[in-house]
């Protein structure tokens, strides 16, 4: 006889359908797992013999097969304990036939009791309409965040089993709102405990409310990782989808907080500068989202920047494009989604007070060249908004007066955002994305502006990347203006936060 008992699996962070199948013979007592199995999916097999024994249940003593279908798709973790453990006592008819929209995930202890896993969400959201889906009761929240499932939850096998039975129901699992909002009161830093940098303040204004990438270069204590620290202060916030794409990587990841089935908050990300290629964008043995993919629908602070190594910097530079990871292992190739925001911050040379205080750099020419050398020209020209954050002077660490606070520039943010959602038509979507035909309708300039950006574009070389993330730029600047199109203020503004040879060249026009 051959069983067969749904579950599910995750490549990515995107979920799929693996159908458990039983099969007993005679012969020498064996029990095999093919499919592509891992080592923890293939010591299911004490984990499953050890439960069913002191469920009460007979373990046979016959040649068992488990068959993990789709059978080319690698399997890993132990969440296949609890299917593995029904399809073997449907077939000696302790349970009968399931329904084909019903699911099982859950790792087994040796008593029968339930333990949860990873990536429970995203296996969740790959469940049909309609489908039922029995889990541990530590992952019940967060697989009742999908909505068109009936959830249901246990402690111990012997639950799941009665309720097959008809013997002891399990009524299906109801969210407590009381986790809604559990987040929400993490303590942000706020813009109003920054005093001076206006310039830096109205930049990372700018980025949030396009999503765009922005690099801070000043001297040590100048308020470089202050200022980018308080960035999310000012980020709108997460709505129910985005929040599902962030919470899905975390759970794949394993770095769920206990407790916190969904997460509210926007992603802050800061990986140390020692960090590898491998930490940063995701990969392993069994591969991992990396920080860049952590970072989705968040912020990604790279501090230090010239400190990390080239190659981890290097890998950057498609996912900045594409919001999309790609690893290609030999036995997988999985994709992450990572749309996040780029901050970065580093001095002006190894000491740190090139071009702001010239009396204080003890550099060589030759230091301050190799050390702005160990970030590229093509990672350089994805960066949207490069802004000087000089020393902040004596008056101004003195003033009394608060500076404007997060709540009043998030409020503009929040309004930038809503006339990007009228532009993409109701998507969740920044400035930082318009390309191609749209790029060229929406950014559309009147005569003076496109002189003065035909100015800069000749004089300084521009490549076409920068042209347009000049004017993506220069869009949002007009949106958090309220106007329509795009007028010389507004590209002049842009041009300034480009870099330092753009300023110029307005100053210049």
């Amino acid at each position: 006889m051959v069983a067969k008992i749904s579950t599910l699996g995750v490549q990515g962070i995107h979920g799929y359908r693996i159908d458990v199948e039983c099969f007993l013979s005679g012969g020498l007592p064996n029990f095999d797992v093919v499919g592509l199995p891992d080592a923890a999916v293939k010591e299911s097999r004490e984990r499953i013999r050890a439960a069913a024994r002191c469920c009460g249940y007979d373990f046979p003593a016959r040649r068992i097969v488990m068959n993990l279908a789709p059978a080319d798709t690698k399997k890993s973790g132990s969440l296949y304990d609890l299917p593995m453990l029904l399809s073997l006592l449907q077939c000696q008819d302790v349970i009968g036939e399931l329904p084909d929209n019903v699911y099982f995930l859950g790792e087994l202890s040796l008593e029968g009791q339930l333990r949860g896993g990873q990536g429970v969400l995203p296996m969740a959201m790959a469940c049909p309409k309609g489908a039922s889906l029995f889990v541990p009761t530590s992952n019940a929240a967060e697989a009742a965040l999908c909505r068109h499932l009936k959830v249901y939850a246990a402690n111990h096998v012997r639950q799941i089993i009665d309720h097959l039975n008809d013997e002891k129901y399990i009524p299906p699992y109801i969210p407590s709102e009381a986790i809604a909002d559990d987040d929400s009161a993490v303590f942000v830093p706020d813009f109003a405990d920054v005093r001076g940098q206006e310039a830096a303040k109205r930049a990372l204004e700018i980025a949030a409310a396009g999503g765009h990438s922005v690099l801070l270069e000043g001297p040590p204590g100048a308020g470089k990782s202050m200022l980018t620290t308080r960035l999310p202060s000012i980020l709108p916030p997460l709505s129910y989808q985005e929040a599902l794409e962030v919470t899905a990587i975390y759970s794949v990841a394993g770095r769920l907080p206990d407790g916190k089935p969904i997460l509210h908050n926007r992603p802050f990300r800061s990986p140390h500068h020692t960090s590898s290629d491998v930490s940063l964008v995701g990969g392993g043995t069994y591969p991992k989202p990396g920080e860049i993919s952590l970072a989705h629908h968040g912020v990604l602070f790279l501090d230090e920047l010239p400190e990390f190594s080239r190659s981890a910097l290097e890998v950057l530079r498609q996912p900045l494009e594409s919001g999309v990871a790609h690893i290609s292992r030999i036995s997988s190739s999985l994709s992450y989604p990572c749309r996040f925001m780029l901050a970065a911050a580093m001095n002006p040379c190894p000491c740190g007070f090139y071009g702001f205080e010239n009396d204080k750099c003890t550099c060589s020419q030759r230091k301050i060249e190799v050390y702005r050398g160990r970030i590229s020209g093509p990672l350089l020209d994805r960066l949207d908004l490069r802004i000087p954050v000089p020393p902040v002077k004596f008056d101004e660490l003195q003033q009394v007066r608060p500076a404007e606070s997060s709540a009043a520039v998030r409020e503009r943010v929040v309004a930038a955002r809503e006339c990007q959602r009228i532009r993409f038509n109701g998507k969740a979507m920044t400035n930082s994305l318009l390309e191609g035909q749209q790029l060229r309708k929406e950014c559309a300039l009147e005569e003076d502006a496109k002189a003065l950006l035909r100015n800069a574009f000749q004089r300084f070389r521009l490549s076409g990347r920068s042209h347009a993330r000049i004017l993506r730029v220069a869009r949002t600047i007009a949106d958090l203006d309220g106007a329509e199109r795009i007028d010389k203020r507004h590209l002049a503004e842009s041009l300034q936060f480009r870099g330092w040879g753009e300023r110029a060249a307005v100053h210049e026009a």
